[in-house]
């Protein structure tokens, strides 16, 4: 028994170590600016797309613009997260719009369908 504990000790170990040599070899990584709104993550998703989209026009990428790419894809991830969840509580409030309408519960179609309207106005401008 003690020479298995032997073993695994040395097998963790082992992959410590190669782990942190992995882990040396590769770029500091960055937190990305927070997306705690929608409208900070949609702020945020316009404004590194635009530096994405310029470092991504030069004709050849350099190390610093490799690893400017890979600090802004960060920030961008963070505002898809808070997108994606917030388009999934959209999704969700639309829903509750729809089987409303369909059990005639006027009012929940309209507190719903505010709140449903006041999530799409930050996505879409209404006129």
């Amino acid at each position: 028994m003690k020479s298995t504990h032997k073993l695994v000790a040395a097998v963790l170990v082992a992959l410590s170590l190669s782990m942190s040599a992995h882990a040396e070899q590769r770029p500091d990584h960055f937190q990305g600016k927070p997306a705690e709104t929608l409208n900070a993550a949609l702020a945020n998703f316009s404004e590194y797309n635009e530096q994405l989209s310029a470092l991504l026009a030069k004709r050849h990428l350099e190390p610093a613009d490799m690893a400017k790419v890979h600090e802004l894809t960060y920030t961008l991830e963070n505002a898809l997260h808070k997108i994606r969840s917030e388009f999934d509580g959209l999704a969700e409030t639309l829903e509750e719009v729809h089987v409303a309408s369909e059990r005639l519960d006027a009012g929940t179609v309209k507190a719903r369908g505010r709140r449903y309207l006041e999530m799409a106005s930050q996505i879409v401008r209404q006129p």
